[in-house]
């Protein structure tokens, strides 16, 4: 569902990370186990959002986020995070960083669309998938769901579906033992 060369995000985006997983005990948030880390990237249109894209991750440190970052968002734009550390390699990487929360207290939402957009997300996946998404698949749901979020508002649900035919058409096929095994890299 990802067109090849597809723009990437521009203005001022919002990015920030969550964990896709089913409820299990033990520590939360970056330090969860057993659950698979999101990059999550927004565009800030002001009174909305904008379109969205996510990217899975190894880890939360700077060298698998900032790839992800520049997957997702144009250079020289405003990307805004919170203060963590991985984060803090995106001012030489070409972007202009916000850091809009400087200590990890519980209060005022201060990445608000990011937040939304990881609550559908998990909503989504829960509700359509029943919670049942192998991490080496997740990939593929990430796509779907950008492209369906992407999508939202959209008039003229023929031309979506002539789309999403268009780009299934000029999409190198993939064979079974390529998707079993994850995404592959190219």
């Amino acid at each position: 569902m990802v067109r090849p060369g597809r723009d990437r995000l521009s203005g001022i985006v919002e990015v920030d990370e969550a964990y896709i997983g089913g409820k299990k005990p033990g520590k939360r948030g970056r330090g969860a186990a057993g659950k698979t880390l999101v990059v999550i990237a927004v565009e800030d249109k002001g009174k909305g959002f904008g379109r969205i894209r996510l990217q899975q991750a190894q880890d939360a440190s700077g060298r698998s986020l900032i790839p992800a970052v520049e997957n997702s968002v144009e250079p020289g734009n405003t990307v805004r995070t919170d203060e963590w550390g991985g984060y803090g390699g995106l001012a030489s990487a070409g972007y202009l960083h916000t850091v809009v929360r400087r200590k990890a207290v519980v209060g005022e939402n201060l990445l608000p669309l990011v937040n939304r957009v990881a609550a559908l997300l998990k909503r989504w996946l829960e509700g359509t998938h029943q919670g049942a998404v192998h991490p080496s698949h997740l990939q593929y749901y990430l796509d779907e769901f950008t492209f369906r979020f992407n999508r939202r508002t959209s008039a003229s649900r023929g031309k979506l579906f002539y789309r999403l035919v268009q780009q299934a058409v000029a999409v190198d096929a993939l064979r079974g033992q390529e998707i079993r095994g994850g995404r592959v890299q190219t």
